[in-house]
């Protein structure tokens, strides 16, 4: 048999041979030259009868190649939104340990004026840089806001006048109720993985990732 003959059966789409080649003993996780193993060929095809198949017979979900990126990561990554929801589910059911997952950087922008109409508004100014502040002498720490400024929130609802998280922070008290002004005023939300799927067509399962 040859040695990669289930990785090449999945990049082909042949689901008879799939199984046949599983049922005569291939090992499941074999790995290409880039380290893909069969499950991350099928998921970065979109076939989810493969996926499916491929998981229940012993998968390993979280395996990654040379680019480190999990088969979640790669359905993600080529929009394949029914695979990235099922992978995702396997993840959550995954007993023991899982690797831990980069956060994903999220920031909204907003006019000053509006985050002011929350109760418990203050403005800290920590880390604030010159070039981005204008100077008030009537203020000690050298730098006053306009309401038509432009700041963002943070996916930790940290406050910024710079889109760098921890750059420039003018309200880091984070609470129930400045969630909740976020939320309900801000319409504020980091969006899930999923939201960030450009619908498409379906994509063509002969195309590699």
């Amino acid at each position: 048999m040859n040695e990669l003959q289930l990785i090449e059966a999945v990049k082909a789409a042949n689901v008879t041979l799939v199984k046949t080649l599983i049922d005569s003993g291939a090992n499941v996780n074999q790995q290409d030259e880039q380290g893909w193993t069969p499950l991350n060929w099928a998921a970065g095809k979109g076939d989810l009868e493969l996926v499916s198949l491929l998981i229940e017979n012993g998968a390993d979900v979280f395996k990654t190649g040379r680019d480190l990126r999990t088969p979640y990561l790669i359905a993600l990554a080529a929009g394949h939104a029914e695979v990235v929801k099922y992978l995702r589910e396997v993840e959550s059911r995954h007993p023991g340990n899982k690797p831990i997952r980069p956060e994903r950087q999220y920031c909204k922008a907003y006019y000053l004026k509006d985050l002011r109409k929350f109760s418990g508004w203050f403005e800290n100014k920590i880390n604030l840089k010159e070039e981005s502040a204008r100077p008030n002498p009537e203020d000690g720490n050298g730098a006053i806001l306009s309401d038509e400024d432009v700041v963002f929130v943070h996916q930790d609802y940290s406050v910024t006048h710079s889109m760098w998280q921890n750059e420039d922070v003018i309200y880091n008290k984070i609470t129930p109720e400045w969630q909740k002004f976020c939320s309900d005023s801000l319409r504020f939300k980091t969006p899930d993985d999923l939201d960030l799927i450009v619908p498409s067509k379906q994509a063509d399962k002969s195309e590699a990732v």
